[in-house]
């Protein structure tokens, strides 16, 4: 089965970069697996799209280098089987608040005795290789996203369950919790809980990811030791540049 990336730089301890995709465009998933990322992240939880259009993103991405990843827009196994059967190699599941959460996420991700997704990999099978059953528990990444009080406090029990390859920061939702505004993650409050999290994840030798709204910020988790960061949305980066250049021209 084709490795998953993701799992040899987290064994180098190397930082991954994972690139996010929310608008439903094949092309323009494409677009931004190609500029050098590890690993692309279709978003089916904010993205304004469904999973019909979220196949031909996977494909996209399957034509470079970067890792196919999803974010399923709820924690249920018939969403999470057909991304990973359309190939995702790796799922970020949102709202993980308890161990049991995390145990139905991570029983949605595995084949028997493990879990209970049901075979039927389909386009999987097309990009893993036809060993893909055989290898696809131990490829396939699973992070469980914390990003509430309930999955602050929780997080320990969360990384005990086995499989669970570790967590993604949600921060926005994360601050929101804390009674702060969605881009306040330099608060104290926020800080002090990321870098808990971190803690705690690193030393159960537990995979940590985050979502960065800056530059700023993901240097700074750089700096935290992070194992995976996403640097901003294809809009978010869209809208950046193209502000950039509109204001230099204006100017």
């Amino acid at each position: 089965m084709r490795q998953n990336p993701l799992r040899t730089l987290f064994a180098q301890k190397k930082l991954a970069l994972n690139g996010w995709a929310s608008i439903g465009n094949s092309f323009l998933a494409e677009v931004v697996a190609d500029c050098g990322y590890d690993a692309v992240t279709v978003d089916l939880q904010h993205g304004l799209f469904s999973i019909e259009s979220a196949v031909p993103m996977l494909q996209a991405i399957s034509t470079t280098n970067a890792a196919p990843l999803v974010r399923c827009s709820e924690n249920g196994l018939g969403e999470i089987n057909k991304l990973l059967d359309a190939g995702a190699y790796g799922v970020i599941c949102p709202l993980i608040n308890s161990k049991e959460d995390a145990e139905r996420f991570v029983r949605a991700c595995h084949y028997s005795p493990r879990g209970g997704r049901s075979y039927g990999p389909a386009r999987g099978v097309l990009y893993g290789g036809k060993d893909y059953f055989e290898h696809a528990n131990r490829t396939v990444l699973t992070l469980a996203m914390i990003e509430t009080r309930q999955g602050l406090a929780a997080v320990e029990e969360i990384l005990s369950v086995p499989d669970l390859d570790g967590i993604f920061i949600g921060p926005s939702d994360l601050a929101i919790e804390l009674g702060l505004t969605p881009d306040s993650w330099s608060d104290d409050k926020v800080d002090q809980a990321i870098k808990h999290l971190i803690e705690v994840s690193h030393a159960r030798g537990k995979y940590v990811g985050i979502f960065c709204g800056s530059v700023e910020m993901a240097e700074r988790m750089k700096a935290y030791g992070v194992d995976m960061l996403t640097p901003g949305t294809d809009v978010q980066l869209l809208r950046a540049e193209t502000s950039r250049r509109i204001n230099i021209l204006r100017g």
